[in-house]
């Protein structure tokens, strides 16, 4: 049976993704001089100016604006209203609110009496993380999410090495893979959209598009004379970023993660310290899932882990094989409450979080990239015992 599913991306000058990028690169700033501070930043940027906001509880002395200025001239805002160097930068930061600290420094278990290190650290709110792994690409990521970032990035490699000099920072990529029966065969379209300078006519934008980013990123055998591209389809794109649309910290949740293809919990990833279970849980369930898949327990795997406010141990734990599993799921799920600690503490050390590692995140997906912690396979030889038994 045919069916199609479609995945986007965005470009670092996207205006949600440059608050992303913003917000990132102040945790890594502050986690460089100050490991165990506590960090929940977001920003909103519109038309000429950013707002930086959030709670900050920490030893460090960071300069917020220099850091979104850097960040803001990094991704290419040299010109315009939005520049680097000419937008208003306001700053709303406070600490922690003291209710919510006294459930993450110590934990309902450890006020009960379990006293040991690694429980003494609650969650940092509740919800539901999720991670997903699935055999459709060498980093067992789904095929759509992974074909729109490569674009994604090429659009913005091609930007700054001058090869397209006309192109500006904002840009999104989206891609639509038919399936047979489960199994990715070809793709069936690809929308492109990509800021430009008023110097270059649309012919010789599509035309170069298309050359340069499209069919020198795609694999060409699954692109055949049915793939339909439509490459900045509203025929211009010149106002873009901050000054064509407003952006927030958090607000594609989606791009960062799996593209859809499986369920997300809600809560955004870029801007928060380790103790936050909404970014470090759905990490530490990506790096669960990828050794199960890696392991050849199952093909496909979500896995959803939930949390209390203040209690370390996760109120559930969920898996969906999708039929792929060569144990049932509810076995699966015992598997990975036996070998993993879930807690806060445990995740923080397992995958060594309390690191500035989070800048190169905030654009083109969390998930898949090489050298990020959560994408080692070091548990699945051991987890193969499984299958012996």
């Amino acid at each position: 049976m045919k069916t199609f599913f479609t995945s986007e991306s965005v470009t670092e000058g996207h205006p949600d993704k440059l608050c992303d990028n913003v917000s990132d690169a102040i945790v890594d700033a502050i986690l460089s001089a100050d490991p165990m501070a506590r960090c929940a930043v977001e920003c909103c940027a519109a038309y000429d100016r950013l707002l930086i906001m959030g709670e900050v509880t920490s030893k460090a002395g960071v300069d917020y604006e220099s850091i979104a200025r850097k960040t803001i001239k990094d991704i290419g805002y040299t010109f315009g209203g939005f520049s680097y160097d000419n937008c208003r930068v306001d700053v709303a930061i406070h600490e922690q609110s003291a209710d919510i600290a006294m459930g993450v420094d110590g934990s309902l278990e450890q006020r009960d009496g379990d006293r040991q290190e690694e429980s003494g650290l609650g969650a940092g709110d509740q919800g539901m993380m999720f991670g997903y792994a699935c055999k459709e690409t060498e980093e067992l990521m789904p095929l759509p999410i992974s074909l729109a970032h490569k674009l994604a990035k090429k659009l913005t490699q091609v930007r700054k090495s001058k090869q397209l000099p006309y192109l500006r920072p904002d840009g999104k990529t989206q891609v639509t893979v038919e399936y047979d029966d489960g199994i990715p065969r070809r793709i069936d379209a690809v929308v492109l959209s990509a800021q430009h300078d008023e110097s270059v006519s649309q012919e010789k934008l599509k035309a170069d598009l298309l050359e340069h980013v499209i069919k020198a990123t795609l694999p060409n055998e699954l692109l055949d004379e049915k793939t339909k591209y439509f490459i900045n389809p509203t025929g211009r794109f010149e106002i873009g970023g901050p000054e064509g649309d407003s952006g927030l910290t958090g607000r594609k949740i989606i791009v960062d993660t799996y593209g859809g293809a499986c369920a997300h919990g809600g809560g955004a990833f870029s801007g928060k310290d380790p103790t936050k279970v909404d970014r470090s849980a759905a990490y530490m369930a990506r790096y669960i899932c990828k050794n199960i898949v890696a392991a050849g327990l199952c093909s496909k795997i979500e896995l959803q882990v939930s949390y209390a406010i203040g209690v370390s141990t996760p109120v559930s734990v969920f898996v969906d094989t999708f039929g792929t599993g060569k144990l049932n799921d509810g076995e699966i799920a015992d598997i990975i409450k036996r070998e993993f600690d879930l807690r806060p503490y445990a995740i923080i050390r397992t995958l060594g979080l309390r690191r500035p590692i989070y800048l190169q995140t905030a654009a083109y997906g969390h998930f898949g990239k090489e050298g990020l912690p959560w994408e080692k396979c070091d548990r699945a030889e051991e987890l193969v015992k499984y299958l012996k038994k």
